[in-house]
């Protein structure tokens, strides 16, 4: 993963996992920041901007497009905005990259936080996906 990452100029990932734990091994919230860290790229885990359970429970049924609506309704909170605030901040002054659980961004809440981040700071949005071990 960091390889993909530094050839694509990542300086920092964002974390939009709301739990961020993880049974793949080297994607748990510390030892990831820690193998990022050595491959000077910057972590920062942003819980708000997670999806809540039921957005969760909408992905795993198939259900998009009740996640979305759930989502949506999410980041009405003042904490989900201030996340976004925070995320777009660190977006504007280098490139970063929204990790969360979902392999397929068109199933995946990050789509949604990349397309508010763009729509403030103007930058473009590339999906990247790490190539598959061998």
């Amino acid at each position: 993963m960091t390889a993909a990452l530094r050839a694509a100029g990542v300086a920092l990932l964002l974390d939009v996992r709301a739990v961020p734990s993880s049974r793949k091994p080297g994607f748990s919230k510390h030892i990831l920041a820690a193998s990022l860290r050595e491959a000077g790229i910057g972590y920062v885990h942003l819980r708000p901007l997670g999806t809540p359970k039921p957005g969760r429970d909408a992905v795993r049924r198939g259900d998009v497009a009740a996640m979305e609506r759930i989502y949506a309704a999410h980041m009405r909170g003042d904490e989900p905005r201030a996340a976004l605030a925070e995320a777009t901040a660190l977006a504007a002054g280098q490139t970063c990259c929204l990790l969360c659980f979902e392999q397929d961004h068109r199933t995946c809440h990050r789509r949604l936080v990349a397309d508010m981040v763009s729509a403030q700071t103007g930058q473009a949005v590339h999906h990247l996906r790490a190539a598959a071990p061998p």
